[in-house]
């Protein structure tokens, strides 16, 4: 604890935190409600009232609320923000053929963010990014229902519905896959849910799903002759887009970030009894 109150304390001002962002999580107040409180002055920093929205303030720093001190939430420090990006950029930290990666449109201060899963370079929509692998690991591992809304080329088809209900393996998943991949062969989970907007000469769907392979969707719909021409994730494990302007980013609310934390103990308890398991299974043999 000593190492890390040190390091808190000497933070620099790209490490501190704005102010209405250290209260809503720190707190039951929102960001907008925090912005009102500090407007009517009734937010004060190591005493002194403050006004100015601007503010950024350390974990060290004693911020008060209406006269009470806000007490800092530790297991919050790590940070995820949203991202809606945009079609033909690579998420990624640098591309070989010289094409936008997300980081050039991003602010440097997230440049060393880890994104959570990929959206391909002609896919848009919701982009998870961290500064903690350990959450990266998690969400990019997890079975969390990931939401898109994607139009493809031709009619909805019975065995495309069939797919969707039941699931589908493929000994050839390479249709809608990059030339050199080295995916051949893709099992594909029953939908959790979708809707099928319209069916046409180009159909509109909004499809549930709980992995995120490959350039899955792509794969998938790709199998049945149908080509994805748009494709947009809304959703992430009930972390939702909204009305995020394209190519903005925005922080997680204080209900997205206790959902988080909620999630993140339940795997820190499942990988506790997995490593109990396996340590009995170890000391079974040896016996």
């Amino acid at each position: 604890m000593g190492n890390n109150d040190n390091k808190r304390d000497n933070a620099t001002d790209e490490n501190k935190t704005r102010l209405n962002k250290f209260i809503s999580h720190n707190s039951r107040f929102s960001r907008r409600e925090a912005d009102e409180l500090i407007k009517a002055g009734k937010v004060s920093i190591d005493g002194k009232v403050i006004g100015d929205l601007s503010t950024k303030v350390g974990y060290k720093t004693i911020v008060k609320v209406n006269g009470r001190t806000v007490k800092v939430d530790f297991t919050r420090a790590s940070t995820v923000i949203i991202y809606n990006k945009l079609k033909g950029e690579i998420v990624s930290k640098k591309d070989p053929q010289g094409r936008t990666i997300i980081y050039d449109t991003i602010s440097k201060k997230f440049s060393h963010f880890i994104p959570i899963g990929r959206l391909d370079y002609a896919s848009e929509g919701l982009l998870l990014l961290t500064d903690d692998p350990k959450i990266a690991t998690s969400l990019m591992t997890s079975n969390l229902e990931r939401v898109y809304k994607i139009k493809i080329e031709g009619e909805v088809s019975k065995s495309m519905i069939s797919a969707m209900d039941n699931g589908i393996t493929l000994d050839d998943a390479t249709a809608g896959a990059w030339t050199n991949t080295k995916t051949v062969n893709m099992e594909f989970a029953p939908f959790l849910g979708y809707q099928i907007q319209s069916s046409g000469k180009y159909s509109k769907l909004k499809v549930a799903i709980s992995e995120g392979k490959n350039r899955e969707l792509r794969r998938f719909f790709a199998h049945f002759g149908a080509r994805v021409t748009d494709l947009k994730r809304v959703s992430f494990g009930g972390i939702n887009l909204n009305n995020l302007p394209s190519g903005k980013v925005r922080y997680l609310e204080r209900d997205e970030y206790e959902n988080l934390r909620h999630f993140m103990k339940e795997e820190d308890k499942l990988n506790k009894k997995k490593e109990n398991h396996y340590n009995d299974d170890f000391f079974d043999d040896d016996i």
